[in-house]
């Protein structure tokens, strides 16, 4: 019933998109947050923006809503302008880090409000609330105050609040950044969950890269007001178009300098240490010979060995010097000859580390490492 109701009174867009920004700036007091944003949100999907403190991601969030004005661009919802039209009238809801409940009105006055305004019939306003509480699974806590509620307890009924106007979009602001690391796992899980029996377009913002890797359709990766890159979870973490991007996505050996020869099929780039690395060719570099690249290899790449094994590129000698036990894994950071210092995750497999200071050899496969564009 609430599904169906959400869905009334909007029309989706021909194109199939709930969210559309093309070339939007922002500036503020002469400074650039919004650097010529272009993003297409699909219908229903869960879409994160995600990328460090700064770079303009909750400003993007915040056009959407209406909070902000774009400089140039223009930004649409279901296939319609949003330029002239104020927040309160757009099919969108916002739900809040800080949660912004009324701290005087219980639970079930703060999902009424927005019924409320809306001038709905009692009868509807109660229905809407029981449903809404229903989603949510906090029926028997409606007439608590939020002082009385714990933070995942407070997050749920914002979600509710937010949810009972029946946006088309809703829009959430770090949505779990308050909460401590076991409750906001478990209210990853939940939110997915709502996503799914709802069907809505939900767009995050994050700067939490694994909360946006488990619970996003796509996402937008920013830095310093543009989009680094677009693309499901995997897209980025195993295919990331930018030195940026592959070093904010997860963990990552980074190693600048210049490509020194190519085939049809490998690269052989010349690091600034004076390494040989040879990459497989791949749509990630489309430079020439004698072009600036840093090598991308992932820690979970990497293999580690006592003694010299048989292979005859990307196989360096070094030093171990430090081993961290993770419980399911195991990390080691190794020291080159050449100085570079490199990370390495390997499954726990239950046996005894070796010794700081080992003698030790790093290498890895040439498909096992990408070639990006050194521009971070």
């Amino acid at each position: 019933m609430f599904q169906t109701a959400l869905n009334q009174g909007t029309t989706v867009a021909e194109t199939g998109f709930d969210v559309e920004l093309r070339k939007v700036f922002k500036v503020f007091n002469g400074e650039t947050a919004v650097r010529g944003v272009d993003l297409d949100i699909r219908q229903g999907e869960f879409f994160s923006i995600l990328g460090p403190s700064g770079c303009g991601k909750t400003t993007t969030l915040r056009l959407m809503a209406g909070f902000e004005t774009p400089s140039a661009g223009d930004v649409m919802i279901r296939g319609q302008s949003m330029t002239n039209t104020p927040p309160y009238r757009r099919p969108v809801n916002t739900v809040f880090q800080s949660y912004a409940l009324f701290g005087h009105m219980s639970v079930w006055e703060n999902i009424a409000f927005g019924l409320r305004i809306k001038r709905q019939s009692k009868a509807e306003v109660e229905e809407g609330v029981r449903e809404a509480l229903r989603l949510v699974k906090m029926e028997s806590f409606a007439n608590r105050f939020p002082a009385q509620l714990s933070g995942g307890q407070q997050q749920r009924v914002a979600l509710a609040r937010a949810l009972v106007n029946r946006p088309a979009v809703l829009l959430l602001d770090e949505p779990l950044g308050a909460l401590d690391l076991k409750l906001r796992k478990q209210m990853q899980v939940e939110l997915s969950n709502l996503h799914q029996d709802l069907g809505l377009t939900f767009v995050m913002v994050t700067h939490d890269q694994e909360e946006a890797m488990s619970l996003s359709d796509r996402i937008a990766v920013m830095h310093e007001g543009r989009i680094e890159q677009i693309g499901s979870p995997e897209e980025i973490y195993e295919c990331p178009q930018t030195a940026f991007v592959a070093d904010f996505i997860g963990d990552t050996n980074l190693f600048p300098g210049r490509v020194e020869a190519s085939d049809r099929s490998t690269l052989t780039i010349r690091t600034k240490s004076n390494l040989k690395i040879v990459v497989q060719q791949s749509d990630m570099w489309n430079g020439g010979t004698g072009e600036s690249a840093v090598v991308s290899v992932r820690p979970e790449k990497v293999y580690l060995n006592l003694y010299q094994p048989d292979v005859s590129v990307n196989c360096f000698e070094g030093r171990l010097k430090h081993t961290m036990y993770m419980g399911t894994h195991v990390h080691y950071v190794v020291e080159l000859l050449s100085g570079d210092r490199i990370t390495v995750r390997q499954p726990n497999t239950g046996g005894s580390f070796p010794d700081a200071h080992t003698p030790i050899y790093a290498y890895w496969g040439t498909t096992d490492c990408l070639a990006l564009s050194d521009q971070r």
